[in-house]
């Protein structure tokens, strides 16, 4: 409200021009005629006095539209006050809800967060006498390349007696463990159930220098070959053997691999010792010899991979020297 006229509130009617347009001004467009005032009465008439009255009643009709225009704008002005008050609420509500603090679920708390893979466990690496237990594929009509190669490493002789030094060779593309060979011929050869467990001798290996002879694990056909050098047929039953002519102890993979009948796939272990101490007591000097004892253990230089029952006599599969020892 401006000069206190209820004409210049927002939406109230113009107020009418009083003195005509000031110079320079833009003219205003004039709205339709009004009538011509009538001229003022004249004094001391009747109209006067009505007109006096009425003067009365225009005064008290200003004041109280007055007052109600001061009304109007207290309220006005309260209700702008409160809407500053409530601005930051109305702000609020258009930005985006924000996480509770007090701990309750929000939209993105049930989510289900992708979980990470579970990483698979280590195996651990399998033991001697694990691996020693366990068969290995080979063709038993496997010819290799006749190539051999030693396996690296020095175990030195842990005992007294006569120290036999000898080399592992081991055929090259076998796809067997040479190291595991290798281990497997020192701990046998030097058990106290073997050729070494009376003090008589003890077993060394090599890997370069001269050897008293090589323990060679080779192909069913190489095998066959090398023994064949020395008058011997390895290829009927697949077997290994000491070729006495030359420098070689003939281990035949497929045997090593995947053992024999007579002793079974649960007896792997004993078997391979069975085998190295077999053809190594060839080269130690000793013949076959067969049990003449039903249900007894087979002596260690009977040929236990072809059979246990001999003329008749069947005995027990043994790997050892001594074996009660």
């Amino acid at each position: 409200m401006r000069g206190g006229h209820p004409a210049d509130e927002e939406g109230g009617r113009p107020a009418p021009e009083r003195y005509g347009p000031a110079t320079g001004a833009v003219p205003v467009i004039p709205g339709p005629r009004r009538a011509a005032a009538p001229p003022p009465p004249e004094a001391g008439t009747e109209v006067e006095a009505a007109a006096a009255r009425g003067g009365k009643g225009w005064a008290f009709t200003g004041i109280a539209a007055a007052a109600v225009t001061t009304c109007l704008a207290l309220v006005v002005a309260g209700q702008v006050a409160d809407g500053e008050g409530d601005a930051p609420s109305a702000h609020a509500a258009q930005k985006p809800a924000e996480r509770a603090s007090d701990g309750s679920a929000s939209r993105s708390d049930e989510r289900v967060a992708p979980s990470s893979p579970v990483p698979a466990k280590t195996q651990p690496a399998p033991t001697y006498e694990q691996l020693m237990t366990r068969q290995f594929p080979i063709d038993p009509q496997l010819t290799g390349s006749g190539e051999f190669e030693a396996v690296a490493g020095l175990d030195k002789a842990p005992g007294p007696g006569r120290k036999y030094r000898y080399r592992v060779d081991v055929e090259k593309g076998l796809g067997l463990d040479a190291k595991l060979f290798a281990r497997a011929v020192q701990q046998t050869l030097n058990d106290k159930r073997s050729w070494a467990g009376r003090g008589a001798m003890t077993f060394e290996r090599i890997s370069s220098g001269q050897p008293d002879f090589v323990i060679t694990l080779a192909s069913p056909g190489t095998t066959g070959t090398w023994c064949a050098k020395s008058g011997l047929d390895t290829t009927v039953d697949n077997v290994s053997c000491d070729s006495a002519s030359t420098e070689r102890v003939m281990i035949n993979a497929f045997r090593w691999a995947q053992g024999s009948e007579t002793f079974g796939p649960k007896a792997m272990h004993a078997y391979r010792q069975m085998l190295i101490n077999h053809e190594v007591g060839h080269r130690l000097g000793h013949n076959h010899v067969s049990c003449r004892t039903p249900g007894a253990l087979a002596p260690v230089m009977q040929q236990q991979t072809k059979s246990l029952n001999v003329d008749g006599i069947s005995c027990k599969p043994n790997p050892w020297v001594h074996p009660g020892s």
